[in-house]
C-alpha cells in the first residue's frame, strides 16, 4: 500500500509499504476514505518530538472496515467509521474513570511520571514512539487496535469532510470549552487561529459564550477565524493584544484564556539560544500571553501541545492570581458520541476550515505549504 512516510525532520515521503494485518482480534483494517494533517503533526516533521525511525504518519483519519478481529463484534466488513486519535483499551483503570488518554494497555512506554521520554500515556495513532510507535492513518490501510472500543460508525448521509475532524480537532476544541466549566456569559480568548483554535472557539459558542475573540499574528487566519466562528480578533503583531483583551473587558482580562498554540508559537533567535543551554524546544510564551489576559480568578486551559520542561513558568503569577488551569491531550472517546450529534443535527459546521483537499501523493508537498503558512493553507485534507 501508499503511506505518508517520516523519515527524519523536513523528510516526508509518499512510499510503498506493507499492508497492515490483524494483530489481535480486537483489531480492525480500515480501508482509509479520508485522511488530515493536523498541527501536531508538525511537532514531528520540525524535530520537536524525537522519532529515530521511519514511521507512518497521521491520528486523523476514517474509511471502511475491510476486516474484523474475532473479539470485535460492534463491527462488520463495510461499516464506515471514524477513529479517536488515542488508542484506548476501555477496560483499565484509568479507562474506568473515563480518562482513555491515559490508558495504560496500549503504550509500551506507559508509566505514572509522564517524563520527557519515559512514562507516557496512551498510545496515539502514529505519533512518535514514544506514544505507543503504532503506525498512522496517512496511507490506504490502517490497523485499528481496541476496535470495539474507539472507532464509531458514521451515516451515510454525512460527506467524509463533514465528520473527519471528530477524530481529533473538533474533540480537541471543545475539552478545551468544557474544562473551562462555563455557566454562560463569559469572554472567551482563543489564541491561535489555527484548527485547533477556531474548533475551541465555535465550542465556545456551543457552551453559552458571551463573547470570543481570537488572538493570532497571520492575517489569512485571523480571516478564516471570523468567517467560520464569527468571533472578534486581535492581530497580535499589530498591537499589544493582553492589553487590548484588557481593554474589550473593562480592564479586568477574559473569564477563559484558550492556549491553542502550543510550543511553537513564534519566537525569536534568542529564545532559541536560550533553549539550546537549558534543553528545551520551542517557547511556552503563549502560555505567558493567557497568563497576563486572563482576569483574576479566571481559567486557562491548554491544547496546545507542549513537549519539553520550561523554566522560568510563571508560577508566582498563577499562584496571585489564582488561575485555575487544565490541559492535556482530548478524551475524545468521553465526547465524540455528543459531537456526531451536533454535526447530524446542524448544530456545528466543521469542514468549513479546509483549505486543501488533495490526493495523498501530494502530502509531502502539503506539509512544507502547511508547516511555512503558504497558500493561505488552514486545513489539509489528504485522500489515499
Amino acid at each position: 500500500m501508499k503511506a505518508v512516510v517520516f523519515h527524519k525532520p523536513k523528510d516526508m515521503r509518499v512510499e510503498t509499504v506493507d499492508d497492515p494485518i490483524i494483530e489481535d482480534q480486537r483489531d480492525v483494517i480500515l480501508k482509509v476514505t479520508s485522511t488530515a494533517i493536523c498541527g501536531s503533526d508538525l511537532h514531528i516533521y520540525n524535530g520537536y518530538l524525537p522519532q529515530a525511525k521511519n514511521m507512518i504518519m497521521g491520528h486523523e483519519f476514517m474509511g471502511i472496515v475491510e476486516e474484523v478481529g474475532s473479539n470485535v463484534r460492534n463491527l462488520v466488513k463495510g461499516d464506515r467509521v471514524v477513529v479517536p486519535f488515542p488508542i484506548s483499551c476501555g477496560s483499565c483503570h484509568f479507562c474506568n474513570m473515563d480518562l482513555p488518554t491515559h490508558c495504560e494497555n496500549s503504550n509500551d512506554n506507559y508509566g505514572p511520571e509522564g517524563a520527557l521520554l519515559t512514562g507516557k500515556g496512551a498510545a496515539l495513532f502514529g505519533y512518535t514512539d514514544l506514544y505507543g510507535g503504532y503506525s498512522g492513518g496517512q496511507a490506504e490501510y490502517v490497523r485499528v487496535p481496541y476496535a470495539d472500543y474507539g472507532p464509531r460508525k458514521i451515516s451515510s448521509g454525512l460527506t467524509d469532510e463533514q465528520v473527519l475532524f471528530l477524530t481529533d480537532i473538533f474533540p480537541t476544541g471543545w475539552s478545551a470549552i468544557d474544562w473551562a466549566e462555563l455557566k454562560g456569559g463569559e469572554t472567551v480568548v482563543v489564541w491561535g487561529c489555527g484548527p485547533v483554535g477556531i474548533m475551541a472557539m465555535k465550542s465556545a459558542w456551543l457552551r453559552g459564550a458571551g463573547r470570543v475573540i481570537g488572538v493570532d499574528i497571520l492575517d489569512y487566519r485571523l480571516e478564516k477565524a471570523r468567517l467560520a466562528a464569527n468571533v472578534e480578533t486581535i492581530n497580535g503583531k499589530d498591537v499589544d493584544a493582553v492589553e487590548a483583551i484588557r481593554n474589550m473587558t473593562g480592564g479586568y482580562g477574559a473569564d477563559v484564556c484558550v492556549d491553542a498554540v502550543g510550543m511553537e508559537a513564534d519566537h525569536s533567535i534568542w529564545t532559541s539560544a536560550k533553549n539550546i543551554i537549558q534543553g528545551e524546544m520551542g517557547t511556552m510564551k503563549t502560555l505567558e500571553r493567557c497568563f497576563d489576559a486572563v482576569r483574576r480568578g479566571g481559567t486557562v486551559t491548554v491544547v496546545g501541545v507542549y513537549g519539553t520542561p520550561f523554566d522560568n513558568f510563571p508560577l508566582h503569577q498563577w499562584f496571585d492570581k489564582g488561575i485555575k488551569m487544565r490541559g492535556g491531550q482530548a478524551p475524545v472517546h468521553n465526547y465524540i458520541d455528543h459531537l456526531i450529534d451536533l454535526v447530524q443535527t446542524g448544530k456545528v459546521t466543521l469542514n468549513d476550515i479546509i483549505t486543501h483537499n488533495v490526493p495523498m501523493a501530494d502530502a509531502a508537498k502539503m506539509y512544507d505549504i502547511f508547516n511555512n503558512k503558504e497558500e493561505n493553507c488552514v486545513k489539509v485534507v489528504l485522500k489515499p
